[in-house]
């Protein structure tokens, strides 16, 4: 088990980390394991931090993402034959290829098998349960997986209170054992500035436009928007920045997976950014949004209106006039000092560092430690 003295005699506690999500194009786990593992490197005085790949071969890869002297270790099996010899059994616990660690922490979704030292899992969402049909193939595992790193984590993180609350009644948990970890926006995007026009030209964009950023998928509402959108024909073009396939057809541009830097000014250059999901753990691009004071849009579910704050357009999920509707207001919304002062201060209390500061205190207390 985990050392109770570690921290109090004052050597960093020894974390190991999924950083399986920072291999290839990066959605919202692959930016929180990122920005979560750079937060963390910067506590070096608390946190020993390593992180592993379950990943057959691309673990190598793992070295040139990872923060300044953050270690990188590796299991090298094919995740989806872990995932199916860890909802039978303990085996192989991660620690036999990774070393000695006091906390491993399973950033999406799946707690590593581990014999010794605690265990913190995040759990994003609950979309896995609510539609287990939407799952991939190699996913097929992963509600029985959770349900056992839920049982099994000393400590659970989740990133709002509507999805700890949802995991405490549903997975059958104590509520005292989540802890809210929100997610953080980066400071690049208060200075989030409209594309150039060779940068407009370069990505094809139109002149105005309405934005919705991240990967497809079923539950993301994707259907709802252009229905939405075909209602109103005076609306901007959508435009799709995120990778993957989406809907092509007349007013309708997909830009690709984008840059860090092209993806700001994309945000900022929108007449409102749109995220009409059936479910959402967080909605991070939500806060980004705000963040370079580009209205939003966004489905009135229980995890966005709290991370809105009163300050996005809302409509409930399905209700085609009702969404079209707001993205009008948004749209035609004054250009107002007040509202942009608002927008930007609330996403201002969103940061990676308090991200890491209070997963941290979960490492502590799944370690027993002070």
């Amino acid at each position: 088990m985990a050392e109770p003295d570690r921290t109090s005699s004052g050597k960093p506690l020894r974390v190991l980390l999924d950083g399986t999500p920072l291999l290839g194009n990066r959605t919202g786990i692959g930016r929180y394991t990122a920005s979560l593992s750079e937060e963390l490197a910067s506590l070096a005085d608390d946190v020993d931090l390593r992180a592993v790949a379950f990943t057959l071969r691309g673990w190598r890869k793992l070295r040139t993402v990872l923060p300044h002297d953050v270690a990188a270790r590796g299991m090298p099996v094919p995740a989806r034959i872990l995932r199916k010899l860890w909802v039978r059994s303990p085996l192989p616990p991660v620690g036999l290829f990774a070393g000695r660690y006091d906390v491993v922490h399973g950033t999406n979704f799946v707690l590593p098998a581990s014999i010794r030292g605690a265990g913190v899992l995040t759990i994003h969402d609950l979309a896995f349960l609510d539609a287990p049909e939407e799952l991939a193939p190699s996913d097929a595992e992963l509600p029985e997986l959770v349900r056992r790193g839920a049982a099994r984590a000393h400590v659970i993180c989740t990133p709002t209170e509507a999805v700890a609350d949802a995991v405490a009644e549903r997975l059958d948990v104590d509520r005292d054992k989540i802890v809210v970890t929100p997610l953080g926006v980066d400071a690049g995007w208060f200075t989030g500035r409209p594309p150039s026009s060779r940068t407009r030209q370069r990505l094809g964009l139109p002149s105005r436009y309405l934005l919705f950023a991240g990967a497809p998928g079923p539950r993301k509402g994707l259907n709802w928007l252009l229905k939405a959108h075909a209602a109103d024909p005076s609306l901007p073009p959508l435009v799709f920045a995120g990778p993957g396939r989406f809907p092509r057809g007349e007013r309708r541009h997909h830009v690709g997976y984008l840059s860090d830097v092209d993806l700001q000014r994309v945000v900022a250059g929108a007449s409102a950014l749109v995220l009409p999901s059936r479910d959402e753990g967080f909605g991070l691009p939500v806060l980004e949004a705000m963040a370079c004071d580009t209205p939003v849009v966004c489905t009135d579910v229980p995890a966005l209106r709290e991370v809105a704050g009163g300050l996005a357009h809302l409509a409930p999920y399905g209700d085609v006039d009702a969404l079209a509707a707001e993205l009008r207001a948004a749209v035609d919304e004054p250009n107002a000092a007040s509202t942009a002062a608002a927008r930007r201060a609330h996403a201002g209390n969103f940061t990676w560092l308090r991200c890491a500061e209070t997963t941290l205190a979960a490492y502590r207390t799944a370690a027993g430690t002070p």
